[in-house]
């Protein structure tokens, strides 16, 4: 599964840690978070995330 990162504040979605803190559990994947989900750091949206490149 991809990580992906938030382009505004740089925070990184790892799927293979989840979100547990907003109630996403590890293992799941960045296409399967709900539509309005929000970075926990900054509060964009899914639109302003983009694929990580390690």
């Amino acid at each position: 599964m991809d990580k992906y990162i938030c382009d505004p504040c740089g925070y990184v979605y790892d799927p293979e840690v989840g979100d547990p803190d907003n109630g996403i559990a590890p293992g799941t994947a960045f296409e399967d978070l709900p539509d309005d989900w929000v970075c926990p750091i900054c509060g964009v949206g899914k639109e302003d995330f983009s694929k990580f490149e390690d």
